[in-house]
């Protein structure tokens, strides 16, 4: 059975599997035998979740220029494991951080990269990645010509499952020759962020995004997103005003998302936005003009008002929940 490697990040947090690791192990036991690549410590917890989810392998590394650079060391240690396991595939999370390690060890191993997939699966022996394509316009099917392919997978686009039988992975230790180039930008100071008690927006299965109709008052839009543990998003009109950090921007110029669900807040739905957020399961739009393009997409659409409508939503809900 072929080898498909997933990096899995633990140098920020130690000992806890991200819900994005998760669903690409499950991705990846699909397509053949998945392989854990771990930057930092295993634990017998770690192991253990991973053996869960049908890891038969982990290789990791503790070197210290794996935390004390930036991502490039990261992208070392992916594509030497790869190699050492004559992966067939490698897996990773559609963050900033993960395409970047995709594209670096795309050219370490000479292998085609394909990025904002949405799901992967084995077609005649061969590794198929679907992706939106063109703005979400389209969604083609790819697959690496090369001997090794590297896939970036956005977050949810695929349900976590266990292994119907759990295993005891073999963990080794490997030690990685670093470019001198990877050596080349030392992390000199963290700083952590102050923390919003929401979950960070690519990750998130709930997405509220405002836009220009929120007309700089957000309110509304944090409070849907607090009563339903959602991230807050924003279109690029907003961020632009100034309205909310750029860090909240949705679209083709901002962050890609493909939550569960995605409530889109008084956001026309311009082509820009919707290629950030098309591949969301489930698209509920509130709008108060009906020729809005937003409504093309949408599953659900509601033409009001966003000040009354989210309120009486938000009442409802806390009603429902007792």
């Amino acid at each position: 059975m072929r080898a498909i490697v997933v990096f899995i990040d633990q140098i920020d947090v130690p000992g806890t599997l991200h819900p994005t690791a998760h669903q690409l192990l499950t991705l990846a036991r699909a397509a053949g035998e998945p392989v854990a690549v771990v930057a930092g410590p295993v634990d017998a917890g770690l192991a253990a979740d991973l053996g869960a989810y049908g890891v038969t392998r982990i290789l990791h590394s503790e070197q210290a220029d794996l935390a004390d650079y930036l991502v490039a060391p990261k992208a070392d240690l992916v594509a030497q494991a790869a190699a050492a396991v004559s992966a067939s595939a490698v897996l990773l999370d559609n963050g900033p951080q993960g395409r970047e390690i995709a594209a670096r060890a795309g050219v370490a191993l000479n292998a085609g990269v394909i990025t904002d997939a949405v799901s992967v699966e084995s077609v005649d022996g061969a590794l198929v990645a679907h992706k939106s394509v063109l703005a979400g316009s389209y969604t083609v099917a790819a697959r690496a010509t090369s001997a090794v392919a590297v896939i970036s997978v956005k977050s949810h686009s695929v349900e976590a499952a266990p292994a119907a039988e759990a295993t005891t992975p073999a963990v080794e230790a490997i030690s990685v020759n670093f470019a001198p180039a990877s050596l080349g930008a030392r992390v000199v100071q963290r700083t952590p962020r102050a923390a919003s008690g929401r979950p960070e927006l690519e990750d998130a299965r709930i997405v509220v995004a405002g836009g220009r109709g929120v007309d700089g008052d957000f309110g509304p839009v944090e409070e849907m997103a607090d009563v339903l543990g959602a991230a807050v998003g924003a279109s690029r009109a907003a961020t632009d005003a100034g309205w909310i950090s750029h860090s909240a921007q949705v679209g083709q110029t901002g962050k890609k998302v493909s939550p569960q669900l995605y409530i889109s807040v008084g956001i026309s739905g311009a082509i820009q936005q919707k290629a950030g957020m098309q591949t969301s399961k489930v698209i509920v739009a509130v709008n108060k003009d009906p020729e809005s393009p937003i409504f093309e997409i949408a599953d659900f659409g509601i033409v009001g008002d966003l000040f009354k409508v989210l309120p009486q939503a938000v009442e409802e809900i806390k009603r429902r929940r007792g």
